[in-house]
């Protein structure tokens, strides 16, 4: 290396010498490129020895908190057993759910009328908040003396949701038995996609992809997708209940996969529901955890698991009143998990004196509301209601999509209403406003609250891994520790050395370096420039890396090995963090602490904390957190989460998110805090993301 490449290091303060205020700096990864000082390593297969371990650390986690509630069940033995759980269940779906939003007129309007022989379509459209328009098709049954029962349709990801031909056939054959149904877009489908194009075109997908990507956004503000949803089956009661033609003794829900999943919410919330049919979704969290089932980000709902909550608890909610359970054989969904549930459903209907009012039926066919699930809903809705004695489905006469929109080109957004990403923006400016510039104690003790993070004390446990041979690392030696940060995570922690290093890590001296990487520290000491700099400007530090839990060599190999997918296992546990009352961020700021003690413990009383990429956001809190940490320097770190809150097009994952952080505070406020650890910022990133 020259010695104007060195003097240009030392300038910057990677060494600590020098800048000690917070800024950003040229791209020294890209320096070093353009002098010619990089060589690419040889493509070697990146080491992966614990592709379980999250899977494992999960289904302890889970398993242990569902224990709890399915020991409480099986003590169930009387009437007022039966009922305690009842109010219980449903005080904590509150809990999770709430709090609601205050009711604001639905200004309701009626776009257009369809006359058919037996039944007329309203074309709807009304407010479920200010600004934020629901479009839905109103059957209403002619010839019929009224007031007639009615039933809620809550429409799974079909991509033109209440005209998808599924969903209209149960519409309609509701409607020709004799019930006025109310069948709704939800959001993100339809014609209520949230992020539209100037000619209307979807920018993030319809229903699935759209859902995470703006479900992400809203999570930042402390709001969640699952609230969002049922909030919208809330006001449609209110809707039904605005019209005359309608029974408010007789309101039911029924709809199939993800608009199962707003029916068994919606039964956890609603005391005016009277009956339900939520098909293909009721199954269990950790049943879909053990097969490695992602779900919407709506169907995590957060907190549930921690609580004790699972699937079949919103439908105990609605005890003793009647439902029954759809599945279907052949479904991804596993249908033993809907069987469970509806044999765990009966103990509690018979104490309460209603065994007949909880049933199951299972379709032979595979996932969707088929003929088969939708004649059980009929019968079932039929016997609670007395209105019709049909055994089959009437004959349909499905109508053309174009024909049941309620907007004249298919879509909300040609008004420009408020979307998602308006409230986003909305809320993140307002809690910007409002929670000042956290610092020192307040700043820290805000960090070890929204993160959720355990106390920490102790030096951990950790083995001694044989060395690696030939992996190309900027020292000819290294060793690997495996740490175990808490039980059932272990977290390699990589030792470079001069000299073979079989023992464990050398003490006496002051200084290290800890690299915490974006996605592998294996691959990356093969490949980071910045790692070989700071091992030319701090020739006396020790030199560490680790990665943290969920990447590198714990990257899960579960969810048919996706990592980066909208439904990848990076998605998969982070979504589970959420449903467990944790966030994944803390779980990694959790590890690096726990190494830093071990570091500490090794004599290394000044740590100069490195990180990139994803790995940067575990760094900050941690580095802001520890006072063995006097220097930090954070490549390709996320500006603000603001930025993502506040930007219709981002590119950061969930697993870097941290729920409802910007009531709180924002990751500007650590920077600030770090300037007086001379913190270096290169190369920064905002909503974009790291490429």
């Amino acid at each position: 290396m020259n010695n104007k490449r060195r003097d240009f290091l030392k300038l910057a303060g990677i060494a600590g010498i020098g800048l000690t205020g917070v800024g950003n700096l040229p791209a020294i990864a890209a320096d070093a490129q353009s002098l010619g000082e990089t060589a690419q390593a040889a493509e070697l297969q990146t080491y992966n020895r614990f592709p379980r371990m999250m899977q494992d650390y999960f289904l302890d986690r889970v398993g242990e908190s569902l224990a709890k509630s399915r020991k409480r069940r099986a003590s169930l033995k009387t009437k007022q057993d039966a009922e305690a759980y009842v109010k219980d269940v449903r005080a904590k779906i509150a809990q999770c759910f709430g709090p609601w939003p205050e009711k604001t007129p639905l200004n309701s309007r009626i776009t257009g009328t369809i006359e058919r022989d037996t039944y007329k379509i309203e074309k709807v459209i009304f407010d479920s908040r200010p600004g934020f328009p629901v479009t839905a098709n109103l059957y209403l049954p002619k010839g019929k003396n009224r007031p007639l029962p009615a039933v809620i349709g809550t429409c799974g990801h079909g991509d033109p949701a209440k005209a998808t031909p599924i969903y209209q056939s149960f519409a309609q054959g509701l409607a020709r038995q004799g019930y006025v149904v109310l069948i709704f877009d939800p959001i993100g489908q339809g014609e209520r996609v949230q992020m539209l194009s100037k000619d209307l075109k979807p920018l993030h997908g319809i229903g699935v992809p759209e859902h995470n990507y703006t479900g992400k956004q809203m999570l930042l503000n402390g709001e969640h997708l699952s609230s969002w949803f049922t909030w919208d089956c809330i006001r449609c009661v209110d809707y039904l209940l605005s019209r005359p033609e309608v029974d408010p003794k007789h309101i039911g829900v029924t709809g199939n996969s993800g608009g199962g999943t707003q029916a068994t919410w919606f039964c956890g919330v609603e005391s005016r529901l009277t009956m339900a049919a939520p098909s293909c979704f009721v199954v269990g969290f950790e049943t879909n955890l053990k097969n490695e089932l992602p779900a919407d980000i709506e169907q995590c709902p957060p907190g549930a698991i921690s609580l004790g909550l699972d699937h079949l608890d919103f439908i105990a909610a609605m005890a003793p009143k009647p439902v029954i359970l759809l599945g279907q054989e052949k479904d991804f969904f596993d249908v033993r998990g809907t069987d469970h549930a509806v044999k765990e459903l009966k103990k509690i209907y018979k104490l309460l004196g209603a065994e007949q009012n909880i049933q199951f039926f299972a379709g032979p066919e595979y996932h969707g509301f088929s003929k088969h699930n939708r004649e059980a809903m009929y019968s079932w809705f039929n016997k609670v209601t007395k209105v019709s004695d049909a055994k089959s489905e009437p004959a349909l006469s499905l109508e053309e999509i174009e024909l049941l929109s309620c907007t004249p080109n298919g879509q909300v957004g040609e008004s420009n209403p408020r979307n998602l990403t308006a409230y986003a923006r909305e809320y993140s400016r307002n809690f910007k406003s409002q929670r000042g510039l956290p610092s020192g104690e307040e700043l820290k003790k805000k960090i070890r609250s929204v993160l959720k993070l355990p106390e920490v004390s102790g030096i951990p446990e950790y083995r001694i891994l044989r060395p690696l041979p030939g992996r190309q690392f900027p020292k000819k030696f290294s060793a690997c520790y495996a740490v175990e940060t808490e039980a059932g995570i272990t977290i390699p922690v990589y030792r470079l050395s001069d000299t073979e290093l079989l023992s464990r890590p050398p003490a006496g001296v002051k200084r290290a370096i800890l690299y915490v990487s974006h996605l592998s520290a294996d691959e990356e000491l093969r490949k980071e420039v910045l790692i070989k700099d700071l091992i030319i400007t701090e020739p006396e530090s020790a030199v560490y890396a680790c990665d943290v839990r969920g990447v590198g060599e714990s990257k899960p190999n579960t969810c048919a090995d996706d990592f980066f997918g909208a439904y990848g296992n990076d998605y998969f546990y982070s979504a589970h963090s959420i449903m467990l009352n944790s966030t994944y961020s803390g779980q990694k700021t959790y590890d690096l602490l726990r190494i830093i003690d071990l570091l500490r413990s090794c004599g290394h009383e000044e740590i100069h904390l490195v990180a990139k990429g994803w790995g940067t956001i575990p760094a900050t809190f941690a580095a802001v957190l520890s006072d063995k940490v006097t220097q930090v320097t954070l490549k390709q770190a996320l500006t603000s989460y603001t930025d993502i809150a506040e930007n219709a097009e981002f590119n950061w994952p969930l697993s870097t998110l941290v729920p409802g952080i910007l009531k709180h505070f924002d990751l500007p406020d650590c920077y600030r805090e770090l300037g007086s650890k001379k913190l270096l910022q290169i190369e920064s990133k905002g909503a974009e993301g790291v490429s």
